[in-house]
């Protein structure tokens, strides 16, 4: 049975270090075809990732509200049979948040400390790693999503230049270890049938889903955010036009509102109970 939701919200996110985040952004819509809104910490400014988590659980007792966030929610372990060969750590998602959690101490739930310190050998930082292919290890959903022509997701072990995902990645898992308690995580959960749920997403699914052509998925001007917003049936965003990261969260949580009513993108026919234990899944993947 396909859940259903009474508001959406997305989450463009961030690993960098630090306490506030200018690349963090988060957007929520109500039912319907309201243009998603930026919302705001308490007391202005940039969010920290804890105001997030915060903001999170108050929300999603508010009302029943779908997440979704662009970070990897576990690093790859079908294929080699592990999250970090050679090295301790657990083999299920749930567990590895905790694992996570207890080794790093980075402020605001950061996790540069892990890809830095404890399990450096794993990540490829630069040349003196050796050769970056020897890198580049990906969950099911990311081999799926590159076969069919979707694009070459980053890796979690790739921690090198503006496009890596690993510290984001690893800070999210602090994140999702603090909010599991409140919210069940997709599909490491099963879909509630009331109640708030988390998922992970692509924000480029979204816009090529709103006819941003494939290598183009950022939106920097106004014109182009409310069409890709007409594409997704929402109204236009008024005012003055958000930066990237705003732009994103709102075309994606639009998109959301209208995919999660999709029964086929929540039973993605590779997504079997180990992957979904251990890498989990990419909302609108299939």
């Amino acid at each position: 049975m396909t859940p259903r939701f009474d508001r959406y919200a997305v989450i463009d996110w961030s690993g960098a270090k630090g306490s506030r985040h200018k690349g963090i952004a988060v957007a929520l819509c109500e039912k319907g075809d309201a243009v998603p809104l930026l919302q705001h910490p308490e007391g202005g400014g940039f969010w920290s990732r804890r105001a997030v988590a915060d903001w999170l659980i108050r929300t999603a007792r508010e009302a029943p509200t779908l997440f979704g966030f662009d970070f990897s929610f576990a690093p790859p372990y079908v294929a080699r049979r592990s999250y970090l060969p050679g090295d301790e750590a657990p083999d299920s998602g749930p567990a590895f948040w905790a694992y996570v959690e207890s080794i790093c101490d980075d402020d605001d739930l950061g996790a540069a400390s892990l890809l830095e310190r404890a399990h450096r050998r794993h990540f490829y930082f630069g040349k003196a790693d050796g050769v970056k292919a020897d890198y580049m290890h990906n969950r099911a959903c990311e081999a799926h999503y590159n076969a069919q022509g979707g694009g070459k997701p980053s890796t979690v072990y790739d921690a090198i230049g503006a496009a890596q995902v690993a510290k984001a990645s690893f800070a999210g898992m602090r994140l999702l270890h603090h909010v599991h308690a409140h919210v069940p995580i997709w599909p490491f959960d099963p879909p509630p049938l009331t109640g708030s749920l988390i998922v992970e997403i692509y924000t480029s699914i979204a816009a090529r889903a709103a006819g941003r052509p494939k290598g183009r998925a950022k939106m920097r001007d106004l014109a182009a955010l409310n069409d890709a917003l007409f594409a997704v049936e929402s109204q236009p965003h008024p005012g003055l036009p958000p930066d990237d990261h705003g732009a994103d969260a709102i075309l994606t949580a639009a998109w959301l509102r209208r995919a999660a009513l999709r029964p086929g993108l929540w039973t993605p026919a590779p997504l079997d109970a180990e992957i979904a234990a251990t890498e989990g899944w990419t909302f609108g993947i299939i």
